[in-house]
């Protein structure tokens, strides 16, 4: 049996994690488990992706360095992680010793065989913010399908592909300025040297949709890939070059490697005698019958199928045994939206609700296809109180509970034969299951467990032993023993899935951790402990409390964007940035300091409401691009209709203190005129912008 190493796409430090993310994860972490308990060694590799502009800004702005934002990134990820039941062997970061030595073996092996190439480029810069701009950091019209606001790497609308400079109207995301042309050398790996490979390749370990869309890129234009930034930059330093830095997609997908190192050199990797050849590298170089497998998002195909298994190959390391894609997730059949308190936060569910209640859920949806599931809220509580509770649990619950108040604990030393058929057709299950654990269709392992357990609730009521109990304590005995043995068989099923709650029946039934082959063991004769409890239904107002609890979330960090000093401080314990923000104003009359200290940005309302009890005011929900979504309370009433309004562009005091009103806070003012002369409130216009401004740039 060989051995198998699996890993999960290591999330960036920038930002805290989020349900959308845990979907990737637990799904590694079902399959792990369900190796792991089958006797198949295996280990679950994972870390944090620490470099990158967006790091360096986000420590700029906390008043912290880089190491200490991602020191704290690092410890929140690894306890939501934890609180979730993820179980890493070792969980790493890319801003190591062994990271930076790797990485620049990689590179060198990439620059002798001869598939880099340096050669000047006229990259964006920004005058504002004295820095090259990566292309993340570039947002613009899309060159080829002409939507807006894209990034300047890949066009969310189209798919397409193509350089920043391609971009129409380009902005700087940070600062909003149009940014200029600035010459600088860049570092290249010739991806096309590898065009015939990855041809092969793709399609023998890839899902076919995957290989399907890489392969219009392969027989495309395989661009050549910039694997440099220049400094100001976080990251490690390129052999031979003074202020040139590794792109963060170069050393992030190498994280698995030295991850791996990393526990290999653990107290554990050394009592097993492991080292990190065994895994990375080929068979016949060193290297053992080890099985590589990747879980990632749909969104980084490009990088983990095409770019890394050429770096792999050109280094000389194994290749991924297969990659797993997983699809997104929506909730409420919609994407995830901050404004309506579903783009949830880790810790935000974890604060409300039990987290083997999500385990269960994504588990009853995920299968080995690339699809995106959908967490509809009603439906998620609905099926945790219908099946976990109400099926499963409940048979644990009445059978071990009036087997010890009633008959002191002690089961049968023989099933009765309509039970000892349960068993058996229960039993019988199990090869299923096992193969759509292995094929990672856990949505089908699950539907075979929800009818066994559908069948033993059956009989149990059939046999209704709360009345067989007063004519018949020992057929009692037997029913509740038979019924109790299925609860066990569902509890080793679960394990994967839920790890705690299988551990507790095994506890109750005074055995240990289960292991599969536990399967095939009937309990008779023994004695059941104590019940311990296991789940409890989901109260809607537990779901209400969450989704309030993530508009509250957005509301502190949309609060804290007129005040970064305080956000620092909130959120880091840190002094104050090192480049001073503009201060929050409050509505008034203004001195001329003051007024200099206003930030007037262009904004999109996306959504105009009236408000029927106010007779001056409408609700707007206004895009500031990267500044996020306000809400802003305008008395322009009487000038406009609300649907006239969505889609404009307006100008918007973006630095405003938050107000609160009775309608709700207001976070922001938009700018308007009117004649001197007076109407009523009807001559009222809002200024609108010239053409070509796009929401977040600045007003000078």
């Amino acid at each position: 049996m060989n051995k198998r190493l699996v890993t999960a796409a290591l999330p960036y430090a920038n930002g805290p994690i989020h349900i959308g993310h845990l979907v990737g994860y637990m799904q590694a972490d079902f399959w792990v488990r369900w190796n792991k308990m089958n006797g198949q060694d295996c280990i679950y590799i994972c870390g944090d992706d620490t470099h990158g502009t967006p790091i360096m800004i986000k420590a700029r702005e906390l008043g912290v360095t880089p190491e200490q934002f991602i020191a704290k990134s690092h410890a929140e990820h690894l306890k939501d992680f934890t609180d979730f039941g993820i179980e890493f062997d070792n969980y790493s970061s890319t801003n190591s010793e062994e990271n930076r030595r790797l990485s620049e073996e990689f590179y060198i092996k990439m620059r002798d065989a001869g598939h880099t190439t340096v050669r000047p480029r006229e990259q964006f810069w920004c005058d504002h913010d004295k820095m090259f701009l990566p292309d993340r950091f570039v947002k613009g019209v899309c060159p080829k399908c002409s939507s807006p606001d894209q990034y300047g790497d890949s066009c969310d609308k189209c798919g397409s592909t193509y350089a920043a400079t391609d971009l129409k109207k380009p902005g700087c995301s940070i600062c909003g300025a149009p940014p200029s042309l600035k010459a600088s050398d860049t570092i290249a790996f010739k991806l096309s040297d590898f065009r015939d490979f990855l041809a092969k390749w793709v399609p023998e370990h890839a899902p076919e949709e995957v290989a399907n869309k890489l392969g219009e890129w392969i027989d495309g234009d395989l661009l050549d890939w910039d694997i440099s930034r220049d400094a100001p930059y976080f990251g490690f330093k390129i052999p031979g070059f003074d202020s040139k830095y590794f792109y963060v997609w170069l050393d992030a997908p190498i994280g698995y490697v030295s991850s791996t190192e990393q526990w290999c050199n653990s107290k554990e990797g050394k009592a097993r005698g492991y080292t990190m050849d065994d895994y990375w590298k080929p068979v016949g170089a060193g290297g053992k019958d080890a099985e590589i497998y990747h879980f990632i998002g749909k969104d980084i195909i490009k990088f983990h199928c095409l770019f890394w298994p050429a770096m792999l190959k050109t280094a000389g390391r194994k290749l991924p045994t297969e990659i797993f894609v997983n699809g997104f997730l929506t909730v409420n059949g919609e994407k995830m939206s901050k404004s309506k308190g579903t783009f949830v936060s880790a810790r935000t569910y974890l604060d409300n609700l039990d987290p083997q209640f999500l385990r269960y859920y994504f588990a009853s949806k995920l299968n080995s296809q690339l699809q995106d599931i959908d967490l509809g809220l009603e439906d998620f509580a609905n099926r945790v109180n219908s099946d976990l509770v109400g099926k499963i649990t409940n048979l644990g619950s009445r059978g071990a509970q009036m087997l010890g108040k009633r008959l002191d604990g002690a089961m049968a030393k023989s099933l009765d034969v309509e039970g000892l058929a349960l068993l058996t057709r229960s039993q019988a299950r199990q090869k299923k299951i096992a193969e759509y654990f292995e094929a990672r269709d856990f949505a089908k392992a699950l539907g075979e467990v929800r009818e066994m357990a559908d069948e033993a609730n059956k009989y149990f009521d059939e046999k209704a032993p709360w009345n067989l109990i007063k004519t018949d304590p020992e057929a009692t005995r037997q029913v509740l023993t038979s019924t109790l043995n299925v609860f066990r068989l569902i509890a080793i099923d679960l394990k994967p899935i839920l790890p705690q709650y299988s551990d507790k029946v095994a506890a109750l039934f005074g055995e240990a951790p289960y292991k599969w082959a536990d399967i095939q063991k009937v309990v008779l004769a023994g004695k059941v402990g104590e019940y311990q409890h296991l789940a409890t239904r989901i109260e809607p107002k537990k779901i209400e409390d969450m989704v309030e609890a993530s508009k509250e979330e957005v509301k502190k960090v949309t609060d804290t964007r007129s005040n970064p000093q305080a956000a620092a401080a909130a959120t880091a314990g840190a002094t104050a940035p090192t480049k001073a923000p503009a201060a929050a104003v409050d509505p008034g009359v203004l001195d001329i300091d003051t007024f200099n200290k206003v930030d007037l940005r262009i904004g999109k309302i996306i959504k105009a409401e009236s408000i029927p009890e106010a007779d001056k005011l409408l609700k707007l929900q206004i895009d500031l691009g990267p500044l996020g979504t306000r809400q802003v309370f305008a008395g322009i009433k009487a000038a406009y209709d609300p649907a006239t309004l969505e889609g404009r562009l307006t100008v918007v005091v973006a630095n405003l203190a938050p107000r609160k009103m009775k309608f709700g806070m207001s976070e922001g003012m938009v700018l308007a005129a009117s004649d001197p002369a007076g109407g009523g409130g009807k001559d009222l216009f809002i200024l609108s912008p010239d053409n070509g401004a796009k929401p977040g740039d600045r007003v000078k």
